[in-house]
């Protein structure tokens, strides 16, 4: 028996992961049932992609910080099955997934696998933006993850978002008309502010750029600029 623990073990050192099919052919007077014996015995995991019709040895996966590894697009899970994996990466996002962004994770669809999840009650699921959000099963972890997810989006909306032509144009007449000479975009985002008109001192920033104003500098009025009343 400890010969053939030995050849197996060598086999999966060099080929890293097989399924049955490819195991029988290679070992052809082993049955079935022995080799899976002797896969417990070294300590195997099964792959959650492909049917989990993929094995490997425990101490070969190097997996990474979502306790996944692939290999030739082949994954395991530190957790086992898809299902649980499903369950497990929803539990640890912040603020739940997307069915694109747990495809994008894990590299396997996952419709059916989601709904039979809902099924059975081990996750949930909200709509949002016309899509569906997957988060925790239970109540007050979801509510904390589709809070976090409506502020991260409203944080990168801002980030990304740029001055109207409207807003170009106060922050231009608060700018030139200070004295004696240009403030910094974080006093103008201020002075804005004072005016309701919102503006973070970045977006101030690239109207300065845009328009070549530069602190600490006195530039001349132009005629174009409106009055301000």
């Amino acid at each position: 028996m400890e010969r053939d623990l030995k050849q197996l073990r060598q086999v999966f050192r060099r080929k890293k992961v097989l399924d049955m099919k490819s195991l029988r052919a290679l070992f052809k007077k082993r049955s079935r049932r022995s080799l899976f014996r002797d896969l417990g015995a070294l300590g195997y995991r099964t792959s959650y992609t492909h049917g989990g019709r993929y094995y490997t040895l425990t101490d070969i996966p190097d997996f990474d910080e979502w306790g996944l590894w692939f290999h030739q697009e082949i994954g395991f899970s530190r957790e086992g099955t898809l299902k649980d994996t499903a369950v497990a990466e929803l539990e640890k996002a912040p603020d739940g997934r997307t069915h694109a962004e747990l495809k994008h994770l894990l590299r396997v669809r996952l419709h059916n696998t989601l709904l039979e999840l809902i099924r059975e009650g081990r996750v949930g699921r909200e709509p949002y933006r016309g899509r569906l959000l997957y988060v925790s099963a239970d109540s007050a972890r979801a509510a904390a993850q589709g809070e976090w997810r409506r502020d991260a989006d409203h944080v990168l909306a801002e980030a990304l978002r740029v001055p109207t032509p409207e807003e170009v144009v106060e922050v231009l007449v608060e700018a030139l008309r200070a004295a004696p000479e240009i403030p910094s975009p974080l006093v103008v985002a201020r002075r804005l502010a004072a005016r309701d008109v919102r503006l973070e001192p970045r977006h101030v920033q690239q109207v300065f750029d845009e328009h070549g104003l530069v602190p600490g500098k006195k530039t001349a009025l132009p005629n174009w600029l409106p009055s301000r009343r």
